[in-house]
């Protein structure tokens, strides 16, 4: 049977639950058992953040799926994406304390950059939060895309202090395939090149979920580009 709990949080859930737990208890045993709803809902509150709802992931083979549940902040260009060494689009996402904290593949491709960076914790909303919070950078190389580059960001906030990337470099990920998350409040960002004539799907303010969420698509064939 599946646990629908995320494999990331079960140190985290068997630790909260016998604390909270026990006090409960406790509190029932000595006190007055109305006041254990003190100890009962911040347990139901870690319960529900490490959920690991089941997902639907879409066979469409140019669309690019969201690396994380949340709420798109922005769509914007930059010159030179990390890894990609070259102009590309940026998609950010806001994840609040209640969405799923899962981080999942956007597209099938080869994990070949893996690069983790210390930081601060400001709020994940602000636009600082990208160049200077705590975060790691995965970069993946698509074989069915002439090996074009795309980047996925994993960003702390004010709240969040851990973030899990359970891949390695060599791995090869699914579209929608699970490869870590970010604990209790964050940030995401999709980079994709403009040499695969990337078109977004979405806009800012739509709320996205991970592997289910079509977040725009590739309009450059693999026979389009040189070499093809």
């Amino acid at each position: 049977m599946r646990i629908p709990f995320a494999r990331y949080g079960y140190r985290e859930l068997i630790i909260f639950s016998a604390l909270f737990g026990a006090l409960a208890a406790l509190t029932v045993c000595l006190v007055w058992w109305p006041l254990a709803a003190i100890f009962v809902v911040p347990l139901c509150i870690v319960v529900w953040f490490f959920r690991d709802p089941p997902r639907s992931v879409p066979a469409e083979k140019d669309a690019v799926v969201a690396p994380a549940d949340g709420r798109i902040t922005d769509i914007t260009e930059v010159d030179d994406a990390e890894f990609i060494g070259g102009p590309a689009t940026r998609i950010g996402i806001f994840l609040s304390i209640l969405s799923v904290h899962i981080n999942r593949a956007p597209c099938a491709g080869r994990v070949s950059y893996i690069k983790y960076r210390k930081g601060k914790f400001i709020a994940a909303m602000r636009p600082g939060a990208s160049s200077d919070n705590e975060a790691n950078s995965v970069g993946m190389v698509l074989p069915d895309r002439n090996d074009e580059k795309i980047l996925v960001k994993q960003i702390t906030g004010a709240i969040a202090r851990r973030i899990v990337c359970a891949c390695r470099e060599g791995d090869m990920l699914d579209r929608g395939q699970k490869f870590g998350m970010i604990k209790f409040g964050s940030r995401t960002e999709l980079f994709v090149p403009r040499t695969l004539r990337f078109e977004p799907a979405v806009g800012v303010g739509q709320k996205v979920w991970a592997g289910a969420s079509i977040l725009g698509r590739f309009r450059l064939q693999p026979q389009d580009q040189p070499g093809g």
